[in-house]
């Protein structure tokens, strides 16, 4: 079948034989039927092998699939022609996609659902799932009971859909199939054995059940009706020409009659798939390639981050600052103790003699520390109360005896310059103590401003609560004046009626 016209690239060229893209000459696309037949090579590995499901588990996976197809083909009373389509196009998918990643009974519904609307016999979603829940039921020998119309019915429908949309993408929308029943009839009628009616069944009936096996999707249509009416009349021991052999006339080999007698004789001798085995194996690979991708992306199975050494992470301790380097001799296990004891009041002189770890050096010599002046700016200053009248008589008296001090100190200090030296160097262990002095004193100023604020605001609730008792005190003896002038008047009308 010739497709369409192609569009021409711009790198194409076009001649009277054809399209010339790149190296190749293209004149036209042909799809055929042999495009659909699987090469051998392909056969095996399977993907549902290479994702770690055996051979054998795969095989029964493909025929419970098949009856499936079969049994409900029949219930929705399709042509045999539409379920024989649905289960070599259930075939072929799984040559491409694996059991263990895709339902193989959403797959089967999809199939049937695309083989009636090939073979012009289509069927709602509806009824193809109906029946499937039919067919699930009875397989697990409940009662059967309708299908209720749920979310879990529109997620199944959903899925369905999606899943007819793969089949038809894996196969490349190629989903003609060749059938065998109307070539089985035409070959017999040539071997001049229309007559025998129970040859023509039999040799139908190993047609059907060659379906849940592979051969379609690896042998002509020809081959396989040559092969089915080989089987009957060997069943039915009908003698047919044997020099030279029959089938030779219709293009088929000795080799492959054998192959497909022996695959679909093999189908008589297997054991019954059981479903509920067959389903926990697949969850069984489903589990294991989950955690091995899990795994592959450095996670645990519970999805957390795997901690590994190659990934960065260690346990092992800090290393030591590479500043300070200790040589210890093995003999003595100590020696690294006491060696960094005493290298502990080198580092302390250090910190208090730079300039940078928040001590300023004074114009007199003395370092001050910045934390000393925010301590006072931050520290709540008490209440300033108003200046007494005796203010500057203390000032003068407080200045005076100042001076007198001054003069004092000046005298013993000249006796002693040395003394005074000492006192400008001061020790970290002094500036400690200064330090210490002045977190008490700010914490004592801190306490009073407190207690002072604590003895306003106890001294304005008790002025409060005595002008609301005065208040009452008022109140009350109004009230009672006024109801003894009232009384007053009220005698006074009294007697005066009485005068007149």
């Amino acid at each position: 079948m010739a497709a369409g016209p192609l569009s021409v690239s711009s790198n194409a060229s076009t001649n009277n034989d054809g399209i010339l893209i790149g190296d190749k000459m293209y004149s036209e696309v042909y799809l055929t039927i042999d495009n659909s037949l699987i090469p051998e090579e392909r056969l095996s590995p399977t993907p549902s092998m290479l994702d770690g499901l055996d051979l054998s588990t795969e095989t029964d996976l493909r025929i419970l699939g098949c009856e499936l197809i079969q049994s409900a083909g029949i219930l929705l009373r399709l042509p045999q022609v539409a379920m024989a389509t649905g289960q070599v196009l259930f075939h072929r998918f799984f040559y491409s996609k694996s059991f263990v990643k895709h339902s193989f009974e959403i797959v089967a519904m999809a199939c049937i659902n695309l083989a009636s609307k090939i073979e012009e016999a289509p069927r709602r979603i509806r009824d193809v799932i109906n029946v499937f829940h039919h067919l699930r039921q009875i397989r697990a020998k409940k009662t059967p009971t309708p299908l209720i119309l749920d979310q879990n019915y529109i997620n199944t429908k959903n899925l369905v859909i999606k899943a007819e949309r793969r089949v038809l993408k894996e196969l490349g929308f190629c989903v003609h199939v060749k059938h065998p029943h109307k070539i089985i009839v035409m070959y017999i009628q040539v071997l001049e054995c229309e007559k025998n009616q129970t040859l023509v069944q039999t040799a139908w009936n190993y047609m059907n059940d060659s379906l849940r096996t592979n051969v379609f999707v690896r042998f002509q249509a020809e081959t396989i009706a040559c092969a089915c009416i080989f089987l009957a009349a060997r069943a039915l021991q009908i003698p047919l020409p044997s020099r030279p052999h029959w089938y030779l006339l219709f293009g088929a080999t000795e080799e492959e009659i054998k192959e497909i007698c022996i695959t679909t004789l093999k189908l008589y001798t297997r054991k019954k798939p059981n479903l509920e085995q067959l389903e926990k194996e697949v969850e069984k690979r489903k589990v294991f390639l989950a955690e091995a991708k899990l795994k592959a992306k450095g996670l645990n199975p519970d999805g957390t981050p795997a901690l590994t050494s190659a990934g960065g992470f260690s346990p092992a301790s800090k290393p030591s600052s590479p500043n300070v380097t200790v040589k210890v001799d093995d003999k003595s296990p100590n020696s690294q103790t006491l060696k960094t004891l005493k290298k502990e009041p080198d580092t302390r002189n250090q910190v208090s003699k730079s300039p940078h770890n928040g001590y300023r050096r004074s114009r007199s010599g003395t370092y001050s520390s910045r934390s000393r002046s925010r301590s006072h700016s931050r520290s709540p200053s008490p209440r300033r109360h108003p200046p007494s009248p005796l203010l500057p008589h203390l000032k003068s008296k407080s200045a005076h005896h100042n001076s007198d001090s001054k003069s004092s100190g000046r005298h013993s200090n000249s006796g002693s310059g040395h003394k005074r030296k000492r006192s400008r160097s001061r020790t970290p262990i002094k500036m400690e103590r200064d330090r210490e002095r002045d977190r008490d004193r700010d914490r004592e100023r801190f306490d009073l401003s407190k207690k002072h604020k604590h003895e306003r605001s106890s001294s304005h609730r008790e002025r409060r609560e005595r002008e609301r008792s005065r208040s009452y005190d008022r109140e009350r003896e109004r009230g009672h004046k006024s109801k003894h002038h009232s009384s007053g008047s009220s005698s006074h009308s009294g007697h005066g009626r009485h005068r007149r």
